[in-house]
């Protein structure tokens, strides 16, 4: 599992899907409701809100194993995951020297459109 970070931003509270992705990371070979707890640092409340909504989802999948509920990522959830890791690496990636430049949005002149009331 890696942690998520963003580069130069200062420690804070995890946003929703950072929360979510590094779940499924823990649980890509399949982890117990307790580990997930722990490695991810939820509280209990905070896991079973966590899991219900990854499942509902179908990105976590839950099974039995010798009596004990297994939670492991879907291919669905793979996927997210791989996503959103493409997204944080995006934004940590180092500008190139052309990237360093201000972008400036160019406002093009679009036609009005004039709603015709009918009169009654």
């Amino acid at each position: 599992m890696t942690i998520i970070e963003l580069k130069g931003s200062e420690p804070r509270r995890r946003d929703k899907l950072v929360i979510m992705t590094e779940i499924i990371g823990i649980a890509i070979k399949g982890t117990s409701k307790t580990q997930i707890m722990y490695k991810a640092n939820l509280s209990f409340s905070q896991l079973k809100r966590y899991l219900a909504l990854l499942s509902n989802h179908r990105l976590l999948k839950k099974s039995a194993c010798e009596g004990k509920e297994i939670y492991k990522a879907t291919p669905k959830g793979v996927h997210f995951m791989e996503r959103q890791q493409q997204i944080i690496d995006l934004i940590n990636e180092e500008p190139e020297e052309d990237d360093a430049k201000p972008y400036i949005l160019q406002h093009s002149a679009r036609p009005r459109v004039h709603r015709v009331h009918k009169s009654a």
